[in-house]
């Protein structure tokens, strides 16, 4: 029953809007060496925390949290498409698991997944369906959202279940830390845009193109300081790691998703990824993390880190 974690940041904007050449480079290191971490150590099944951006969930059935049982990457930003390798019966048994545990989530047989999965699956597997992969859906972006102590406790229990098994298990959180990209919001929205996040699945090839140009120019003029988006916030994404890599992982149940807003952005909910990653592991007993990489990086709108653990005994 061994287990290993791996939580990074994901971007939609990388090649459409990047930083300076040895910026790219240092973040492909770190990325090269948590994909080597992975290939040796060959896991049977893959657990990806993930959010998603108004691309497979919407606000006409909006969960706090959902496994896929089957699922399908859209491909946006020129991220991977097609399907993922899931084991239908074991996401079920995932699922009924968690609920046995009073924590509650739901369970989709067509989970639709964007970047903010595909491209974890991609850098730290180097496919969709390399393994065996159980997708977990974190709401990250739509009000109401859990509190990242429900959040963790969605991580223990999965992680207990899986504990229980015989597998080599990766456990992923994917998602930003301090950002704020312009992913638009139903309170006080036109009637279009409401429309598009309460029922805008499979859309229109220009509306997506649309839709990945708005994103360019909204990284370009938050590159150039003239953007009312809120500010990246290395302190904050700072303090945050350490919390995470000191193994007192309660500690995160008294952050108030008011004051996260305020602090790192709208979009640094999106840690909510890492807390269910490290709820998992922490399952297991105590654990030993490393921060392999932290920058601030306002060509992709994001506080972008990349840490891996692994439990004391192993």
């Amino acid at each position: 029953m061994p287990i290993q974690l791996e939580c990074l940041s994901h971007t939609p904007l990388h090649g459409y809007f990047d930083p300076a050449p040895e910026v790219v480079a240092e973040v492909e290191r770190v990325q090269a060496a948590a994909h080597e971490r992975v290939r040796a150590f060959d896991p049977e099944l893959v657990v990806v925390f993930a959010p998603d951006h108004y691309n497979g969930f919407f606000y006409d059935m909006m969960p706090p949290f959902c496994i896929g049982a089957a699922a399908s990457a859209i491909g946006d930003f020129n991220s991977l498409a097609g399907p993922l390798a899931v084991p239908g019966e074991l996401a079920q048994s995932v699922a009924e698991a968690v609920l046995a545990s009073d924590v509650d989530v739901s369970l989709s047989y067509r989970m639709q997944v964007d970047h903010g999965c595909a491209q974890a699956l991609e850098v730290l597997t180097g496919g969709l369906d390399q393994y065996p992969v159980i997708p977990v859906f974190i709401n990250s972006v739509a009000p109401p959202m859990a509190t990242l102590r429900r959040t963790r406790l969605l991580g223990d229990a999965i992680g207990r279940f899986l504990s229980r098994t015989e597998r080599r298990v990766l456990v992923v959180g994917s998602g930003g830390i301090s950002h704020e990209p312009p992913v638009p919001e139903l309170a006080g929205a036109s009637a279009e845009v409401a429309e598009r996040l309460i029922a805008g699945r499979n859309p229109s090839a220009d509306s997506r193109a649309a839709r990945q140009a708005r994103t360019l120019a909204a990284a370009q003029a938050f590159t150039a300081g003239d953007s009312h988006l809120h500010p990246l916030n290395p302190e904050w994404d700072r303090a945050f790691l350490a919390v995470l890599a000191s193994g007192e992982l309660t500690t995160v149940d008294g952050m108030n998703n008011n004051a996260i807003t305020r602090d790192a952005g709208k979009s640094a909910h999106e840690i909510r990824t890492w807390v269910a990653a490290f709820g998992a592991l922490a399952a297991y007993g105590p654990y030993r993390a490393s921060l392999d990489y932290y920058r601030a990086i306002p060509e992709w709108i994001a506080g972008f880190a990349a840490m891996h653990a692994t439990p004391v005994t192993a």
